[in-house]
């Protein structure tokens, strides 16, 4: 059986797509019975899309699952989900999110928990320093991204 450990490190592979393409580094893993079945990574600037989130992203390429499909499932994610990201996972009956690091960017964990998401935090460190490194080498971009939503989520 894989660990969170495993599958976290495919969403940081994700993470660093984006980043290569010139998006912001953050990626997701959809996983049922132990194996991938979709990737995903914010590409909100490649795209200008206003909607593909890394969360989205992997949602939206797993296709049109069935309940019993994704009842089974997790999401992995780098960072703590925004409430639009947070709202598919409730919506598609996804029962954990696994989350790389909150420290940086606070989501919507607590709308997940409300809804009886299990939330589980790594606290991993790479997926924290590779968005903070982005932050800090592109602040103009991720103060944009900021500026659009309306700052609803704490970065720290």
């Amino acid at each position: 059986m894989k660990t969170d450990a495993y599958f976290m490190n495919e969403a940081i592979a994700e993470a660093e797509k984006s980043l290569a393409e010139g998006g912001i580094p953050i990626g997701a893993v959809l996983v049922k019975d132990d194996e991938i079945i979709s990737r995903g990574h914010n590409r909100l600037i490649q795209n200008g899309s206003v909607l593909l989130h890394a969360e989205m992203d992997a949602i939206e390429n797993a296709g049109r699952l069935n309940h019993e499909d994704y009842v089974k499932c997790t999401l992995y994610t780098t960072l703590s989900p925004c409430p639009m990201c947070s709202g598919a996972v409730i919506l598609y009956n996804i029962p954990k999110v696994v989350i790389g690091e909150n420290t940086t960017l606070m989501g919507a964990e607590g709308l997940l928990e409300c809804n009886d998401v299990e939330v589980v935090v790594l606290n991993d460190a790479k997926c924290r320093d590779l968005f903070l490194d982005f932050i800090s080498e592109n602040p103009e971009v991720w103060d944009g991204e900021l500026a659009k939503v309306g700052n609803t989520t704490e970065v720290k």
